[in-house]
């Protein structure tokens, strides 16, 4: 009886630790379970933190070379800003360079002409002329009713002046000019001088001329006059006065120009008559001179001629 009482109470007791140590094996399984759970989790949250640091360091990279690029375009604009400021540098240069050529490039242009042209010589200073008067027109002329031989059309030449004039320095000149006119009386054509003379020009106010010339009223008054090719001057065509004649003359202005005179001593006899040898001598000699002003478009001049025309030869009586 008590050995079964025994056996009961070890099966109970083995029971009941069989109980127990299965009550006791349930809360540590629960644990283990949450622990590898919150491992898990811290896993994935390393996992997570390390995603965000790579994605991390990735835009730090990107940033990095955004920067790294961003300070080479800035180099390479600091290296164009550079460069542009050397070539401006340089083109101001070159600018001033070539500003300073175009101040000398006159004097070097007129230095290399003046090298280019030839010395020149006496036909460089010299220059040759032709005037002629003439016209066209129809004359009717006509003696108790009848027509004259001087009637007609024709094409008329008053006169034709062919001239040299040369230049020696910048005092010192001549000029020779012929003229030529039909002489109705000796029924010819008449080649004669009608100037000749040496000039020295000392300044504006004083110029003198040697031989024959032009005299002081008639030229000056032709001048003004304007239509000597259609005809001469009063004086002129009443043998009172004359164009040239042989003689001494001196002439000039003042005043810039706003006064002028002239005064010439001559033979009288005018250009026609150069005094050859023993012929066309005059015993006295004649003055002819003017005095002009002009001013504003305006000229006033008086002259006056002193003297016997040529007509004072030696044993004639003359007036």
């Amino acid at each position: 009886m008590t050995r079964k009482t025994y056996w009961l109470a070890g099966v109970a007791a083995g029971a009941a630790l069989t109980a127990a140590t299965g009550a006791d094996a349930k809360p540590i399984r629960h644990h283990v379970a949450r622990a590898n759970g919150e491992v898990a989790a811290l896993r994935a949250q390393v996992e997570a933190l390390k995603s965000e640091v790579q994605a991390l360091e990735g835009r730090l990279d990107e940033q990095a070379a955004m920067q790294q690029q961003a300070q080479a375009q800035i180099r390479t604009v600091d290296a164009q800003a550079q460069s542009a400021q050397t070539q401006a540098v340089v083109a101001q240069a070159a600018a001033q360079s070539a500003q300073s050529m175009i101040k000398t490039l006159p004097a070097t242009i007129a230095t290399e002409v003046k090298k280019a042209v030839p010395k020149p010589g006496w036909a460089a200073d010299t220059t040759v002329g032709a005037t002629i008067f003439a016209d066209a027109s129809h004359i009717s002329n006509s003696s108790n009713g009848v027509r004259t031989p001087q009637s007609g059309t024709n094409y008329d030449i008053k006169r034709l002046y062919l001239s040299v004039d040369h230049r020696f320095n910048t005092v010192f000149s001549a000029n020779i000019t012929t003229d030529f006119v039909y002489d109705s009386g000796a029924a010819a054509t008449q080649l004669f001088i009608k100037k000749a003379y040496l000039q020295a020009k000392l300044s504006d106010a004083l110029t003198l001329r040697a031989g024959s010339a032009e005299l002081p009223w008639v030229p000056f008054a032709e001048k003004i006059y304007g239509y000597r090719y259609v005809e001469k001057l009063l004086i002129d065509r009443a043998n009172y006065g004359t164009t040239t004649d042989w003689g001494l003359h001196a002439f000039g202005s003042l005043a810039g120009g706003i006064i002028g005179y002239q005064v010439s001593v001559v033979d009288g006899a005018g250009f026609k008559k150069p005094a050859i040898g023993t012929a066309n001598r005059t015993d006295s000699l004649d003055v002819e001179g003017r005095v002009n002003v002009t001013y504003a478009h305006v000229t006033l001049a008086v002259g006056g001629y002193e003297g016997k025309l040529g007509k004072a030869v030696a044993g004639t009586t003359s007036y």
